[in-house]
């Protein structure tokens, strides 16, 4: 508990100023000097037990305190305001005074450990490594597959059940974007960087960011690093935006893996929600719907995104702004299903648990079609008859990575009189799940090869491993640290 006088709060310290730390520096030059609290306070003219606030960092001090403190004790008042604690003795106790501020220590229903000078150093060491340990285990993420999956499936019904529109980040997007005065359009990249810093935050780019990490974020000096390079779909604002949309939106730490996709999920909701800001796109779109020239690749153009982005935001304002329910799908050339969103009933392949990540889609659905295209590059336009019903669906191949990748847009059949490519010929059957649809090869062909075929298959090594554990999964935390040591001093 931080306890403020009025008289002391006129002239606070620089931002990233750390109380506690501030206590125990000050402790420590008072010591090294042979001097007691009150030996202190006649030197400055204040009670001992104001100082006992002080170095217990329970009260805020003036300025003009600091540098009196300083004077006194014969040392730079910058050396008094370092954020670093003066030892490993100083460090260990502000860790154990924290770990045991951590739900997981209150679990325990133990009284709070009081470190005296006789405590060995070492003794500390352990305690504040277990304590380390037990904070791990207790946020430690969802460990199989199997859990993941159906963590991911529960986020997928929850987001069809609200036609994937969520009101209240666009509210925060909206509201993030007032500073600016945007008007329509692109955004631009000064805008962006106004967005960010508004928010309290700088931003750096750099070449050594950690490679299990798309962003590092260094909370006391509010600096967000990154990669001057795009990831997979994702450009460098997007990353920058999903990134700024944790802390917009109030994110903590992932309680457990479903806590972290829901994060993930609203963070990247929050960046295109920015860069396709609700009002402008619902209007456009409106317009385009008006025309029957209802186009993804339009979306795209218009505001500069990435075409994923852009049929992820459709799938948005689709159901809410224009009364279109759809579905969208991202496979890889094989047919592996990655992402999958539907509120308008087609039935995408699932195991038991209901998951459809790691799946493979029908050859007949334009997914996987268009990669037998003239022109992959282009959207494919096609009508597939389901045991659901008939849907038009447009599948674009992204050009931008080795590894293709197609993202899919559908809708039911009543509704493709939208949308531009809708007088497409290109039709195809799927009885999928049905395994003679497309999963079984035709007898004659079977009983031809009967006992004389013997295929290698390429492992998908990601379907059997546990997940990583720690709080952000995949994050190497060692790494992210490292980092973060490097660059505080710039």
């Amino acid at each position: 508990m931080r306890i403020f006088a009025d008289e002391e709060v006129a002239s606070l310290p620089e931002e990233g100023f750390d109380l506690s730390v501030f206590g125990q520096r000050l402790r420590h030059v008072r010591r090294s000097r042979g001097l007691t609290l009150a030996e202190l306070g006649k030197r400055v003219g204040r009670a001992p037990s104001v100082l006992s606030l002080l170095e217990n960092g329970r009260r805020e001090p003036k300025l003009s305190l600091i540098e009196a403190l300083a004077a006194a004790l014969s040392v730079p008042a910058a050396e008094l305001m370092r954020n670093q604690p003066p030892s490993r003795r100083a460090q260990l106790e502000l860790a154990l005074a924290d770990a045991q501020q951590d739900p997981s220590f209150a679990e325990l229903g133990l009284a709070p450990l009081r470190v005296g000078a006789r405590v060995p150093s070492d003794v500390l060491e352990h305690v504040v490594a277990l304590h380390a340990e037990l904070r791990r285990q207790r946020t430690k993420p969802t460990a199989t597959p199997e859990e993941a999956r159906a963590a991911n499936a529960d986020l997928r019904l929850m987001m069809s059940e609200r036609g994937n529109y969520f009101a209240e980040i666009e509210a925060a997007a909206a509201e993030a974007l007032e500073p600016v005065d945007y008007a329509g359009g692109a955004l631009s990249q000064g805008m962006l960087m106004s967005v960010v810093s508004h928010h309290g935050f700088a931003v750096s780019y750099v070449s050594d960011l950690p490679r299990s990490a798309r962003s590092v974020t260094d909370l006391r000096h509010r600096r967000i690093y990154l990669r001057q390079e795009s990831l997979g779909l994702h450009t460098p604002r997007a990353v920058l935006l999903q990134t700024l949309g944790h802390f917009v939106l109030g994110h903590s730490a992932p309680a457990d893996f479903g806590d972290f996709l829901r994060q993930r999920i609203e963070a990247n909701y929050f960046a295109a929600a920015v860069l396709v800001p609700e009002r402008a796109a619902a209007q456009f779109l409106r317009g385009a719907k008006q025309a029957r020239d209802l186009a993804v690749e339009d979306l795209r153009d218009v505001f500069s995104v990435s075409y994923e982005m852009a049929a992820h935001r459709f799938t948005n304002l689709a159901t809410h702004h224009l009364g279109l329910p759809c579905h969208f799908v991202k496979n890889d050339e094989g047919g592996i299903i990655y992402k999958a969103y539907e509120n308008d009933g087609v039935v995408f392949p699932a195991d038991p648990t209901g998951a459809i990540e790691g799946q493979r889609m029908c050859r007949y659905w334009s997914g996987r079609r268009v990669f037998t295209a003239p022109d992959r590059y282009s959207p494919h336009n096609q009508y597939s008859d389901t045991p659901s019903g008939t849907y038009w669906c447009t599948a674009l191949v992204d050009s931008a990575r080795e590894q293709g990748f197609a993202v899919t847009f559908g809708v039911p059949y009543e509704h493709s009189r939208w949308f531009r490519g809708r007088e497409t010929t290109m039709r195809t059957r799927s009885t999928c799940p049905s395994a003679d649809c497309c999963q079984r090869p035709p007898a004659a062909l079977a009983a031809r090869w009967e006992g004389l075929a013997w295929p290698s298959a390429r492992a998908h090594s990601h379907v059997l491993l546990a997940l990583p554990s720690g709080s952000f999964p995949g994050v190497d935390e060692a790494d992210v640290l490292e980092f973060l040591d490097r660059h505080a001093s710039t």
